[in-house]
Parts: structure tokens; sequence; C-alpha cells
């Protein structure tokens, strides 16, 4: 059944683009999982971390150059960043991100791959900036990346999902060529001729109940969190507060409050750190407008992934 399923996914995708797109498909093969600027299908039971595909042949289909480009500027890599690339290839998103300032490292478990992409940074002379690993993506330490890049099925990024939550610090950026995220919807998602870029931004998991003081009052939150989407509730004096204008971007959390009955507003914008959330406040009162420092702390915490 996961067999027929995955080879059903990967037809699907490949129907679709070589039915426009003519471009070739080199062969070869790998122990396990798939490469990322190129992708390595694996046609078996590869759910489990510990699948082998040593003896199989399979497709090695590399990611366009116009869709490493797409991804690279998606991500706005640069000067400062540190990339890794899930299931590498050939190297050709790193080697494209070294070349850009950025430092990094590729994941891949076929050692011909990782072979190529060694000489093709030599090639590149970004060597000095890159390297190349043979290692398993879901045992690989990636919590160095500030970009992570994958070239995976939506089956393998979801179960990629918890790891990335967990390890990556907020603000994070993820980008994956042409396979999503399941229910994690993504920040962005754009279209390269028959390709698709999906981009995330890891979120801070402020799931639970806050509390602070501005003005002598007592504030208490409570969020529930979906992802990068959340619901805050806000209570002061047994007044529920109205909320508007929220939003959550890695460690940055904004929102508005309405006191339904003075007509008070509260613009609140801070960041994440932890059990804290420092930033500042807006008091707006008719024509009279302060700004106070804001921090919360957190009563407790439900995670949410």
């Amino acid at each position: 059944m996961v067999q027929n399923h995955l080879n059903s996914q990967i037809m699907n995708k490949l129907k679709e683009k070589f039915c426009c797109d003519k471009s070739s498909i080199s062969f070869g093969s790998g122990k396990m999982l798939f490469s990322i600027t190129g992708i390595i299908f694996v046609f078996t039971m590869f759910l489990t971390s510990s699948a082998s595909a040593q003896d199989l042949d399979v497709p090695y289909v590399p990611t366009p150059n116009e869709v490493v480009n797409e991804m690279l500027e998606i991500t706005d890599v640069g000067p400062g960043d540190y990339v890794v690339d899930l299931g590498s290839g050939d190297g050709r998103i790193v080697i494209n991100a070294a070349q850009r300032g950025a430092y990094g490292h590729g994941v891949d478990l076929n050692p011909e791959r990782i072979k190529e992409a060694r000489e093709n940074a030599q090639k590149a002379n970004v060597a000095d900036r890159v390297m190349f690993l043979q290692e398993d993506i879901f045992e690989t330490d990636f919590s160095r990346a500030n970009v992570v890049t994958m070239y995976l099925l939506s089956s393998v990024n979801r179960k990629l999902r918890p790891r990335l939550l967990d390890e990556l610090e907020p603000g994070t950026k993820l980008v994956s060529h042409d396979f999503d995220m399941g229910d994690w919807e993504p920040d962005k998602h754009k279209r390269v001729e028959n390709d698709d870029v999906y981009y995330w931004i890891v979120p801070a998991d402020i799931e639970g109940e806050w509390q602070w003081h501005t003005n002598g009052k007592t504030f208490t939150m409570t969020v529930e969190q979906d992802f990068q989407e959340i619901q805050p509730e806000i209570r002061t004096e047994d007044v529920s507060l109205n909320i508007k204008d929220k939003v959550l971007k890695g460690d940055r959390i904004s929102f508005t409050a309405i006191n339904p009955d003075s007509g008070m507003y509260y613009v609140y914008n801070g960041e994440v750190n932890g059990k804290m959330i420092m930033g500042k406040v807006q008091i707006r009162s008719g024509d009279n407008k302060t700004i106070k420092n804001w921090s919360a702390n957190l009563k407790y915490k439900i995670s949410h992934k």
C-alpha cells in the first residue's frame, strides 16, 4: 500500500512535468532517500529511516536551475546565512548558496551523489564554504541552519516536520521544491513554470497562558496555536478584549487588543524568547497615545507540535 501510494505521487509529478518539459532524467542507485537538488525517489517502504534501497535502481531528478534560484531568492539567502540541504544530490543548492555568500552543507545517503557534489564544489571554487555529508536525513543534525532546503515527498516532509519545529530556532526559513508539509500551510507558495516552491518560517511555540501588567492592570492571554496561526483571548479586570491584526512570524508577535467598555486600544509588538515576550505596547485612548515597555511571562505551556 505504501509503495503504491508513493509510486503514484512520483509518477503524477513526473507526468505533470514531462508532458510539458522534455528534460532528461539520469539514473543511479543509492542506499535510501532522495536527493534534494535532485530527488532520489525510493519505491519501497522508505517511511522508516532504516529502510534501504541499496540494490534498487531509482530515478534521480535534478531541481531545475530556475527553481534553485527561486528557492534561494524566496529565502533571501546571502552572507551570514547557513544553509542545510536535506537530500543534496549533486550539491547545486548549497553551491549556489555559497556563491551568494552563505555557508552550508548538504546531506545525502548516496555516496555517488556526495562524491559528485564535492567535485562540483571544487569546480565552483566554494569548497571552503560548503560540506557534503553521507548521512540519513532523519538522523542528521540540522539545528545550526537558519535556512533548510528540501526536495522530498510530502510524506517525508511530514515525518521530518516534528524535528524541524522542535530543533530549529523560531524564524528559521524552510523551502521545499514541489512537495508541501501537509496541514502546515506555507507562508508563501510560488509557481515556477511546471514546478512549485513552498516557503515556511518556523514559528515560536507560544500556545499556553501568558500574563503581564500594563498601566496597573493585569492582563491574561490564552493562546491556541496551529503552526503560525494563533487565536489569542485576552482578559483584564473581568473584561474580555476584542483582538484583531494578530500575527506570529517566527519569533515576532503582534496584535491589537480593544477594551469594549472603555474603548482603549493596546497595540502590542514583541519578540518571543522562551517563556518571555519582550516588546512595546502603544496605548491609545481618544487623542491620547503613549508607548510603554511590554513584558509578558508564560504561566503554563502546551506544545502545539
